[in-house]
């Protein structure tokens, strides 16, 4: 869930924002052709069916109205638009349907550029979506010309078929010119959207029956249109409610590494560096998404706990005592307890904190975990971290260089490190140890948790 209200949350920051150059030439190309090839079929396209004037600009302001109705999941949205574009294919002139549904979307986001929660330049991705809707018409114009009738509703079928692949054929083409999302999570929100439109369907298609002889029957489909705008918007307001409580989680993360940097520079310092690497080996490593920002809050809190130590002990330059060592480790259980006393998300990020020096064998602290029962967030900081360690200037030591430090990581992989992680470590550093960020970058990172992925493109 946490995933997923934040994909929701940069989504709409993304519309706000004009179209990068690469997806603005992709998709005005898909729209200016969907146009011109929505010209041709009005003009050349022959129609067996009476122009109701009335009816064409009814359907494309119940277009432009369910259009608005919008379930936002993912990066993306789906709108019940099945409801109105049924009736068009079942009672409209046939030709004019492509142009009926592409002025229907584009006067829908009027009301999104007046309040500029949308850039004016996502009209071209609203017309490059519209693609869906020239498959059904040419096979019905082909098939089925007259209105829609039950003797024709298998003809209807293998419209809403052709319907689909068309929308997953332009699908398919934008992910590969542009959105580069994995094909498992692209046909997982393709099927999702293909499921509310094959439950609407036949529930329009019905309607449509009874409006082929009264068009005033298509008022039926309006009761069920509000019922969907109720659920939709009680959708926007918790994600809205869960965005305004993720960005305080935020907050409290910052605030806190405020806290930190005040009383120690340098852990304050090593933190941010770990949270760079620790995301990197995370790509490596293909940590799910879900996953994601539990694993950099901890990155940058894991030694929260050091506040609670005192700081003669953190600066002293000669050896610990034991019972200073003690005192030392005593930072993670310190770290827990700061952060349960928070709750929600903070609190499960304080369970990793918790893990983060647990070594592989069971001989860490302070639980004695080992193997597989250790975090994996916790393996993934705690190696990090110690790479991070061994590479900088400590008061009782100098740093080690790059490639004795990776050779500690090696021998000591399958007792203090997961070997997994420890490689993966490897990998990424081999391939070029990730920059150190400053503060603000670092601010950056928490308030739109973007660290070195990009985001998908808005639907």
């Amino acid at each position: 869930m946490a995933q997923a209200e934040r994909m929701v949350g940069e989504a709409r920051m993304r519309r706000r924002r004009a179209l990068p150059r690469r997806e603005a030439i992709v998709r005005g190309i898909s729209g200016a052709a969907f146009v011109l090839v929505a010209a041709i079929v009005a003009a050349a396209l022959p129609s067996e069916r009476a122009n109701d004037t009335l009816l064409v600009f009814g359907l494309i302001a119940g277009y432009a109205l369910v259009s608005r109705v919008r379930f936002e999941f993912g990066d993306g949205y789906v709108v019940p638009e099945q409801l109105v574009f049924v009736p068009m294919l079942a009672l409209a002139p046939l030709p004019l349907v492509p142009a009926m549904v592409a002025a229907g979307a584009v006067i829908a986001l009027v009301p999104d550029f007046i309040r500029r929660t949308w850039h004016w330049d996502r009209t071209i991705t609203t017309l490059g979506d519209c693609w869906f809707a020239v498959g059904p018409v040419l096979l019905l114009a082909a098939l089925a010309p007259e209105e829609a009738s039950l003797a024709v509703a298998e003809i209807y079928v293998v419209a809403f078929l052709a319907q689909l692949g068309g929308d997953l054929a332009w699908t398919l083409v934008r992910n590969e010119l542009v959105d580069r999302v994995p094909l498992a999570e692209m046909f997982s929100y393709f099927a999702g959207c293909a499921r509310v439109d094959a439950i609407l369907s036949p529930i329009a298609f019905l309607v449509s029956l009874g409006a082929a002889s009264a068009p005033i029957a298509l008022i039926a489909l309006g009761p069920l249109v509000w019922l969907l705008e109720i659920f939709s918007r009680d959708r926007r307001e918790r994600y809205a409610a869960a965005l305004e409580l993720n960005r305080a989680y935020r907050g409290t993360v910052m605030l806190l590494s405020d806290v930190l940097e005040f009383e120690d520079e340098y852990t304050a310092r090593h933190s941010r560096s770990v949270v760079d690497l620790v995301d990197a080996v995370a790509n490596e490593l293909g940590v799910d998404r879900d996953s994601r920002q539990e694993l950099e809050f901890a990155a940058m809190l894991h030694d929260v706990g050091k506040i609670s130590i005192p700081k003669e002990l953190l600066r002293k330059s000669s050896r610990l005592t034991a019972k200073e060592v003690e005192v030392i480790k005593s930072h993670t259980v310190e770290g827990q307890f700061i952060l349960d006393r928070i709750g929600g998300v903070l609190a499960r990020v304080g369970e990793i904190v918790r893990s983060c020096h647990e070594r592989w064998d069971g001989s860490g602290y302070p639980d004695g975990l080992a193997g597989e029962d250790i975090p994996l967030a916790s393996r993934i900081v705690f190696a990090c971290d110690a790479y991070n360690a061994m590479t900088s200037d400590r008061p009782y030591r100098k740093a080690l260089d790059r490639d004795s430090a990776l050779a500690e990581l090696r021998a000591n992989a399958g007792t203090q490190f997961d070997p997994r992680v420890a490689a993966a470590v490897v990998q990424v550093v081999q391939r070029g140890e990730p920059v150190a960020a400053a503060t603000d970058d670092v601010r950056a990172v928490l308030v739109n948790s973007q660290i070195a992925r990009g985001a998908t493109s808005a639907t």
